[in-house]
């Protein structure tokens, strides 16, 4: 892995006898618009331009707008000229320099001049965190001129005391994503030249992802999507996973799961290694993408925390009575710092209003509910002018007494007395026939058993039992 990178501007400031100056910035591969003095009734003059002052112009234009563009290989297919402009395109290391314009008119008198230098601006640093990053700023000296003062302005656009005139090296960081700007100022007339140039560290990701149920999540990696792939395997780039790990309950060591292994072939994707599906819940989750592997040893490991966001009542649910207080709350489950904000929409006709001005509270209370209150309440999270996530909670407020309630009530004092209706009637019945029962046996007197007796069986007189005998 390369420890030194290094980005040169060259700027180099030229004092014209007449005319106008300026100094253009361009990137190798852009396209650079060169504009023609201003001139009243520009399209009756000819119009000529030239490079390093050169003795054949490079293009031309007459009042008839007949145009002629130079057949040199420097030039060819990348100038177009208009009455009021010169585009250069897919600029290459050739076309750095000085281009003079000349407005004339039909007796080659020169009616106005202008000069622009097209300096060369290096393209986009990629660097890995704590990699060394080094910037130089050169600005050539005229003749018996002082040399002009320079200084350095991060992407924040903080003047760097560290960086003493062209040279400026630190450890990158993920602060130093964006464009770093170097500033040149003459010490003859005070005035400000200024270059370019855009600097991409491999950041690190935000530290918390705030979602919700009713919002997608999209976690960030740390490969920027404007870096090639080409340019990531440039710094050795060997393994690339994806972890998932829920938030453990206190004590518990949190297990890490691969869900997913980047490919290093020629075209970067993700290979699934566990076949499961992420889902926002009421519980805060920890994701983490981990390791980012390179050759050296240099791993970047990270960890990204997704809070969910959501709506909390202080009701057992969200089905209420005219009257009642009720506590709505906006937390993700830890308490919000100070960088971050509430803000509640309640629905449109509701008596309870979020404040005009200054911040939303994080709970709202509404002493007593009632049917304005009906409908969706949203609660947003936002980080300075960033919304973050939203979240929804719709409420039912219903009467004391509604038809419906007044209608369960009446079904169940109808159910009720018809049960002791019923119960009444058969303890009518059952005493009943107990009293019938008692009244049959109370009518007989004495119990008297009967006995039949057959001819053969009828016991015989004692005088016939001692005839026998």
């Amino acid at each position: 892995m390369k420890d030194f990178i290094q980005s040169v501007f060259s700027l180099s400031f030229f004092i014209l006898a007449s005319g106008a100056q300026e100094v253009i910035y361009a990137q190798a591969g852009g396209t650079v618009i060169l504009k023609t003095p201003p001139v009243n009734q520009l399209q009756n003059y000819y119009i000529y331009w030239f490079f390093n002052d050169g003795p054949d112009s490079i293009a031309w234009r007459n009042t008839h707008d007949r145009t002629e563009i130079s057949e040199a290989e420097l030039w060819n297919s990348r100038l177009k000229i208009t009455y009021d402009k010169l585009t250069i395109t897919n600029i290459q290391e050739g076309n750095y320099g000085t281009f003079t314009c000349r407005v004339r008119d039909a007796l080659s008198k020169e009616i106005e001049t202008k000069q622009y230098i097209l300096l060369k601006v290096n393209g986009k640093t990629f660097l890995l965190p704590q990699e060394s990053l080094s910037l130089t700023c050169e600005a050539e000296t005229p003749p018996r001129r002082r040399p002009p003062q320079i200084h350095w302005l991060n992407p924040q656009g903080e003047r760097l005391s560290r960086a003493t005139g062209r040279q400026l090296t630190k450890k990158a960081t993920s602060q130093d994503n964006g464009q770093w700007t170097c500033v040149v100022k003459s010490n003859n007339n005070n005035e400000e030249s200024r270059a370019h140039i855009s600097v991409t560290v491999m950041a690190d990701p935000v530290p918390t992802q705030y979602t919700s149920k009713s919002s997608p999540l999209s976690i960030p990696c740390s490969i920027p999507s404007h870096i090639s792939w080409d340019k990531v395997k440039e710094k050795g780039i060997q393994e690339v996973h994806w972890y998932f790990c829920s938030k453990p309950e206190t004590g518990v060591v949190c297990n890490n799961s691969t869900l997913y292994s980047l490919s290093l072939e020629e075209k970067m994707t993700w290979n699934p290694y566990e076949t499961r599906q992420l889902r926002t819940a009421s519980d805060t989750k920890e994701t983490t993408y981990a390791p980012m592997n390179f050759k050296d040893g240099v791993t970047i490991s990270k960890k990204i925390h997704v809070e969910v966001l959501q709506v909390i009542i202080s009701s057992p649910g969200t089905e209420l009575i005219y009257g009642q207080q009720v506590n709505l709350t906006c937390s993700s489950g830890d308490p919000l710092t100070s960088d971050l904000q509430v803000k509640w929409f309640p629905p449109k006709d509701a008596h309870l209003r979020a404040p005009a001005s200054g911040p939303h509270p994080a709970q709202l209370t509404i002493p007593e509910v009632g049917k304005e209150d009906n409908g969706k309440w949203r609660c947003e999270l936002w980080r300075n002018s960033t919304q973050l996530a939203l979240a929804y909670m719709t409420l039912k407020v219903e009467p004391k007494f509604s038809v419906w309630m007044l209608v369960t009530i009446s079904g169940a004092t109808v159910i009720a007395v018809l049960l002791l209706i019923l119960i009444f009637i058969l303890c009518r019945r059952r005493q009943r026939k107990m009293r019938h029962l008692r009244h049959r046996l109370c009518q007989c007197k004495k119990y008297v058993p009967t006995i039949s007796w057959s001819d053969e069986m009828a016991p015989k007189t004692l005088s016939q039992s001692h005839t026998q005998g």
